[in-house]
């Protein structure tokens, strides 16, 4: 009899023997495995940290390790048939957290740990895993009456589904759409551009250029055609993807889902005696309250409006004088933006793009870890992968290989959008001592290579490269031993952007940039002044960027803070007010935004959206010692690596901070790398 390879023991995932059908046995048999051995625990009562904690963390890790490929899988390689087992996972994974979250016997058996002669022998981490523990089964109501507990594991699996949803609604709504073009019609659009539509169209068997809704696809069209019919029409299919609105409208609506999501949200807040679901996000966040946090937001937005104001008022006159553009629609201000930086700068994403070929790229971000933290990388060509684009690295510290990750850079169909870091394995001690060494998902959707040439890369793409590898040396480089609390496990989601923005850092300045670019023909860096407007650039328009995100913050909170149970219509109205407080941009009554904002409504991001702009003051606090002390200042380096990478979750993330910089964070460093005004 054959046995599950989802059931065995294996270092790294054994991605070709991951088959739909083999997922839910999987599945099954180890849930029901771990409710034995809790019980199991339990009824032992040894409540030590060597009779508890440890074999609990076993438990858990066993599940994780089956289901991170299933779950990544359905993110990079999606089918229906994977989509359907997936699917029928999820009530069933919910349901066992629900469970596992409030357990009365397990929630006590903690309470005795924490309450021993032994909590205080034990190590920081190991005390904050025991108090994180704690906090998360009250915030799973293991306090409240059967009844109430019924209904908070209820809701908890249909919140589950509805964000499952939610993002295969995104991702239908992205796939559904497609148009096929004349090479007339696509005047303005740099070769490369012209090279990955004619792909397109060459993938699905169609003579021509074929565009679609992936970024590498629908960026260029906004930012560079010529043909203003055609932006409106791909801006229209856009921003209206799984909505009642635009050319799929009503197919893959989204419109119900975001609606229940927010009514359960406010539901398992209440029932975990919170006022709002806002509240009950603060609880494991650096903030302390709503309140606090929309004064921060306030505060930002105050200091950047008027500038994003002038700024984009600059556009439209340039837009009117220059382009012939008498009045700015949604559709134009990529477009007209892209020229305008041109004109002033004399610079572009596609004049970048020769110096940063993708494999060069990559060592050149290895080369700069190498030098800030003392480590290296190898290429490990044996390791199981889920597709042929797909590489995987050992990390070595001293010869030792300390860590691992997989690195997935283009799009695909069947890969949902967007960059990220996933957890493959975590950074723990086994029961018999032995080291689990971590393992990390490094997921983006440049644009493919086409023919023999290596893909080239835009500036921003380099900058989302390096974003997703800090997130990625967060995981990789913790000297944490207990799950809990290893890499960004219990660290604050408001401060899991630090590593992740603070790397971005080395991608505008000469020191990094030595290392990073180099033409793909000729091997010449970056020219002096190319370097030079690519700077100039670096804060183009930088406060109508800051007003955008503070846009979704600001409705991500007030959503999650002062709405119950919202209609589709409810949430509009809040969206167009907030707009209206902090927008600069034209708006269209047909605009769907928030149909597709899967940061809050199936990432991890619901009322914490603002944890971008937190944790950009904390990152760029931090690179000012780096520009104080030297960019590779490899002192500094360390200290960032041993106060900040290496610690995750076990200390708050504002005492980890203070020790870095010495002092609280200071918003002043971002302000002045943004290019905000100061006004006395």
């Amino acid at each position: 009899m054959s046995t599950n390879p989802l059931l065995e023991s294996h270092t790294l995932p054994p991605f070709e023997a991951i088959t739909p059908d083999i997922i839910e046995p999987a599945v099954d048999e180890l849930l029901a495995r771990n409710r034995a051995a809790i019980e199991k625990l339990v009824e032992e009562g040894d409540y030590t940290w060597q009779g508890l904690a440890v074999p609990l963390e076993a438990i858990n890790d066993q599940l994780s390790q089956a289901w991170s490929p299933v779950s990544h899988l359905n993110a990079t390689m999606n089918s229906q048939a994977l989509r359907e087992a997936y699917q029928a996972c999820l009530p069933k994974l919910s349901a066992y957290g629900t469970w596992l979250g409030q357990h009365e016997g397990l929630f006590k058996a903690f309470q005795t740990l924490a309450e021993s002669d032994e909590y205080a022998q034990l190590d920081q981490g190991q005390r904050k895993s025991i108090d994180n523990t704690l906090r998360d089964f009250r915030l799973a109501g293991v306090d409240l009456p059967s009844e109430k507990k019924a209904r908070f594991g209820d809701i908890q699996a249909r919140l589950s589904t509805l964000s499952n949803t939610f993002s295969n609604n995104v991702l239908d709504a992205t796939q559904a759409w497609h148009l096929d073009v004349p090479r007339e019609r696509l005047g303005g659009l740099p070769q490369s551009a012209l090279e990955t539509l004619a792909a397109n169209a060459e993938a699905k068997g169609v003579d021509g250029y074929r565009v679609t809704l992936d970024f590498p696809s629908f960026f260029p069209i906004m930012s560079h055609a010529d043909d203003r019919a055609l932006r409106e029409e791909v801006y229209t299919a856009f921003v209206t993807r799984a909505s009642d609105q635009g050319p799929n409208a009503g197919e893959f609506d989204n419109s119900g889902v975001m609606s229940d999501i927010v009514t359960l949200r406010q539901e398992i807040a209440a029932l975990a005696g919170f006022d709002t679901y806002a509240d009950y996000s603060m609880a494991t966040k650096m903030a302390d309250s709503p309140d606090q946090v929309l004064e921060f937001l306030q505060d930002l937005a105050n200091r950047a409006v008027p500038q994003a104001t002038e700024e984009f008022q600059n556009l439209s006159d340039f837009a009117r004088d220059e382009l012939g553009i008498e009045q700015l629609a949604p559709w134009d201000t990529g477009y007209a933006s892209e020229k305008l930086r041109e004109a002033r700068y004399a610079i572009s994403q596609e004049e970048l793009r020769p110096y940063f070929p993708a494999p060069g790229a990559v060592e050149g971000l290895f080369r700069v870890i190498g030098k800030l933290f003392n480590v290296s990388f190898r290429e490990n060509t044996q390791a199981p992968r889920w597709h042929s684009d797909v590489r995987f690295f050992d990390i070595l510290e001293n010869d030792s290989v300390i860590a691992g990750f997989y690195l997935d850079l283009y799009a695909r169909e069947g890969k949902r959008g967007g960059a990220w870091m996933d957890e493959c394995r975590v950074r723990r001690e086994r029961e018999d001592g032995s080291l689990q060494l971590p393992v990390a998902y490094l997921t983006c959707n440049f644009t493919r290579p086409v023919g023999d040439r290596p893909a080239l890369l835009t500036h921003d793409e380099v900058l989302t490269l390096f974003h997703e590898f800090g997130h990625g040396l967060h995981h990789m480089l913790t000297r944490q031993r207990v799950a809990d609390i290893s890499g960004i496990n219990g660290v604050a989601w408001d401060a899991v952007e630090l590593p992740s923005q603070f790397m971005e850092n080395y991608c505008w300045v000469r020191e990094g940039l030595d290392l990073i670019a180099a033409h793909v023909d000729t091997g010449d860096p970056l020219p002096d002044d190319l370097l030079d407007r690519l700077q100039a650039a670096r804060n183009f328009q930088s406060a109508m960027t800051m007003v955008r995100q503070i846009e979704f913050s600001l409705f991500d909170l007030r959503l999650h803070r002062e709405h119950q149970a919202p209609n589709a219509d409810d949430i509009q109205s809040l969206l167009d007010s907030v707009r209206h407080q902090v927008s600069v941009v034209p708006r269209v009554e047909f605009n769907r935004f928030q149909h597709g904002f899967s940061h809050i409504f199936a990432g991890g991001y619901a009322a914490g959206y603002y944890s971008y702009k937190w944790a950009e003051v904390l990152s760029a606090d931090a690179w000012s010692a780096f520009e104080d002390a030297g960019v590779f200042d490899q002192t500094t380096g360390m200290r960032f690596r041993t106060s900040i990478l290496e610690q995750g979750g076990a200390r708050d993330a504002a005492v980890l901070f203070q020790e870095f910089r010495g002092r609280e964070p200071s918003i002043e460093p971002l302000l002045r790398h943004s290019g905000i005004q100061q006004t006395a």
